[in-house]
């Protein structure tokens, strides 16, 4: 199976030909789970999704697989230590897009955390998440805080509790899941918008699909079909009249990017705001990124964005804890906004919202899964496949594979391990350099491709770079993204495929025209197609700096 954006129309026939057992709309980090595990189960499987894969809430969040501390402020016991053991598997399966992070919590006099409960708090947490020996919390004292981060606020300062997270690139983790699916034989496509559902005797068949790209209708079926649509789960449930009882609230959160030469944080920080709030500040690939908030959204799903008060919000944290740096408005180089799906009942009270996934069956057969979180990706599609197949065994007396994505690396992820991961770095950045890169070239090669680089290299080598303006290692990954990770339009490649547009804005700034015209060689575009996707991608990069009123 390919992954190409070359080869759309060949992909369209495969899902008309297959018999399919399901289609599953939806291509975030949900929808790609599922996709994996039911192909790993025997499942003929396609998946299609109206925007870029990740392109919604799976692109956007605080970027860590986390292990969910914050829940134990909430008793929620069991969300605890299932989250804390899932984060251990996505990192050995992955470890080349997630890496373990140590983060400090400081306490403060008439703060929400002191040092007994903050100590309790994270040897429970260890205890609940299995969390491994030399990950264990430490807890430390106010000098000791202050020399590992200076920045922080020394006025009434009592100590820091000290544990690990796991940071990710959330959109490169739903790639990575994807392509394995893909790999297994899977079919996947993105651009592919579901209008309508199609149905017989009221039971739900199949999909009407209009391609984003060339406009034209495709209607696909299959036995069962997935609503893991993230924020639109309930715009697709209202087509199915079945949206009822349980629905979604949508939440915002926004996180601000700073260069560490305004923002020289040393180490990632877990802090409580005024308002009772806990936000997070981490150092990442030479950036400091803060966040997040939390407001009610009511706004166009597909495009979130910051607002003033948003903005204004996060910088007032900001000078809260580290009230010496004097960050304004002029300091932030990018930012992002994404929606947190998360499931609501009637006659409860907001506050009461569940951040638990939830799977909804409705009359028509249509499933839903709603709720969730990034971490839990894995353990959520294996309870919507096992609830499909408990389907199929009765209705059809179908055999099933087990589950068994458990110890299966994503892609990308065939390094041995976090173990073999390091070995397997070192020697790539030494063939990395031997083909003429930087080793911080080669370095940042191997953490964004794992094993998946040794493709990126061959592309490398083969380019002859008497045909393009682009940078010889700017045109290998973008060639890489076409040919591997179905890149169609430019704002594909610098937010997702390579999270530049957020973490190196002055590249997709240097690079862009560059880009447009060799995708425009590639893709054959009309100049009405070329400057449409020019203005998406200037929309955005005016947009993470500038906040709407």
């Amino acid at each position: 199976m390919t992954f190409s954006s070359l080869t759309r129309q060949e992909t369209y026939q495969q899902m008309k030909q297959a018999p399919l057992d399901l289609i599953i709309i939806g291509g975030g980090i949900t929808g790609a789970g599922i996709a994996l595990d039911a192909v790993l189960r025997g499942l003929n499987v396609a998946l299609v999704e109206m925007q870029d894969f990740a392109a919604g809430t799976s692109s956007r969040s605080t970027k860590l697989v986390h292990g969910g501390l914050r829940y134990l402020k909430q008793f929620e016991v069991k969300m605890v230590a299932e989250v804390g053991k899932e984060r251990e598997i996505v990192y050995e399966n992955g470890p080349h897009v997630t890496t373990p992070e140590w983060m400090m919590l400081p306490f403060y006099k008439g703060g929400t955390f002191g040092p007994f409960s903050t100590n309790i708090g994270l040897r429970v947490y260890d205890f609940l998440a299995g969390v491994k020996k030399s990950e264990r919390r430490k807890m430390f004292n106010n000098e000791e805080a202050v020399r590992r981060e200076p920045l922080l606020k020394s006025d009434g300062l009592k100590g820091a509790g000290y544990y690990v997270e796991y940071k990710t690139d959330d959109a490169r983790l739903t790639m990575e899941v994807m392509k394995k699916a893909i790999e297994k034989g899977a079919l996947a496509l993105n651009y592919a918008k579901v209008t309508d559902l199609v149905y017989d005797n009221n039971h739900v068949v199949g999909v009407k699909v209009e391609d984003q790209i060339t406009n034209e209708e495709h209607v696909l079926k299959a036995k069962h079909i997935i609503n893991a649509s993230g924020p639109w789960v309930d715009t697709l449930r209202e087509k199915d009249n079945s949206k009822k009882g349980k629905t979604l609230q949508l939440t915002k959160g926004i996180h601000l990017v700073f260069d560490q030469s305004t923002f020289p944080l040393q180490q990632a920080i877990y802090f409580d705001t005024p308002d009772g709030r806990m936000v997070f500040a981490i150092p990442r690939e030479g950036k400091t990124y803060v966040g997040t908030t939390d407001t009610v959204y009511k706004g166009d799903i597909a495009h979130p964005t910051m607002t003033v008060q948003d903005r204004d919000y996060v910088l007032k944290a900001i000078d809260f804890m580290f009230p010496n740096l004097n960050i304004t408005i002029d300091d932030i180089e990018s930012s992002w906004a994404g929606l947190r799906p998360l499931i609501h009942e009637e006659g409860k009270d907001p506050s009461e919202i569940s951040r638990k996934d939830e799977i909804f069956e409705s009359d028509s057969g249509l499933i839903s899964i709603a709720g969730g979180k990034l971490t839990g990706y894995r353990k959520m599609a294996e309870d919507v496949v096992n609830y499909v197949a408990d389907k199929m065994i009765k209705e059809e007396q179908k055999v099933f594979y087990p589950s068994d994505t458990k110890h299966l690396p994503v892609s990308g992820g065939d390094v041995g391990g976090s173990k073999g991961f390091a070995v397997f770095k070192q020697e790539q950045i030494e063939k990395g350099v031997a083909l003429g890169l930087t080793e911080k070239e080669a370095s940042g090669l191997v953490q964004r491709y794992g094993s998946n680089v040794k493709k990126v290299y061959e592309i490398y080598e083969e380019l002859d770079m008497q045909s393009s303006e682009l940078s010889k290692l700017t045109e290998a990954i973008l060639l890489y993204s076409i040919k591997y990770e179905a890149t169609v339009k430019p704002v594909d490649f610098f937010v997702r495929r390579t999270g530049a547009l957020f973490f190196n804005i002055n590249w997709v700034k240097e690079e862009k025209e560059h880009v447009i015209a060799r995708m425009q060689e590639i893709f054959s575009w009309s100049n009405e197609q070329k400057e449409s996707y020019t203005k998406e991608l200037d929309q955005l990069l005016y947009e993470a700096v500038h906040p709407v009123e």
